[in-house]
Order: C-alpha cells, then structure tokens, then sequence
C-alpha cells in the first residue's frame, strides 16, 4: 500500500511537469495558434509567435501604430528584425 500511494504521488508531481516543460519547449508547436498583428499586444505577439521575442514583439507594434494595420503578410518584413524565416515559421499563425 504505501509502495502505490509513493508511485501515484511521484505521478502527480512529475507527469504536469513533464507535460509543462514538453509544451514550453517548441513554444505552441503543433497546436493551431493564430494572433490578429493588427491587434495583439506586444506581450501576445511576443508569447504567440515563434521567434519573435519583447524586442521584435515591440518593433510589430511600433510599425503598427506609425504605419497603421498590416494589409499583407509579406508586410511584416519591413519591421527590423522579422525576415522572411520568421514569416515562414509563422505565416499559419498570422491573421490580420
């Protein structure tokens, strides 16, 4: 009896560990995500997207509010620091 309740403890503890550190590691990979750039806020950008962290998540929304909404995907790219692999990683993630 306390061989079983010591196994299904050690289960409670490492199984949402495990599952936590397997979701935090392709950042979302697999799950359909997808953030509206005409309306995120740096900090959605910045956890949503791949490889876009505070600093390019803040670069989107500066161009955002200068420029106004993006009308295009390839739009992005004007944005220092996002180039055409970063819009390819995130092009199903993108809505506008």
């Amino acid at each position: 009896m306390l061989i079983r309740t010591l196994l299904l403890t050690l289960m409670l503890f490492l199984v949402p560990s495990s599952l936590l550190m397997a979701a935090g590691s392709e950042k979302y990979e697999g799950i359909e995500i997808t953030v509206n750039v005409n309306q995120a806020s740096a900090e959605e950008l910045a956890t949503l997207l791949s490889g876009i962290g505070m600093k390019k998540a803040q670069a989107i929304v500066d161009y955002r509010n200068e420029f106004g909404d993006f009308t295009h995907l390839d739009e992005l790219t004007k944005v220092k620091g996002i180039g055409e692999s970063i819009l390819d990683k995130n092009r199903t993630r993108i809505e506008l």
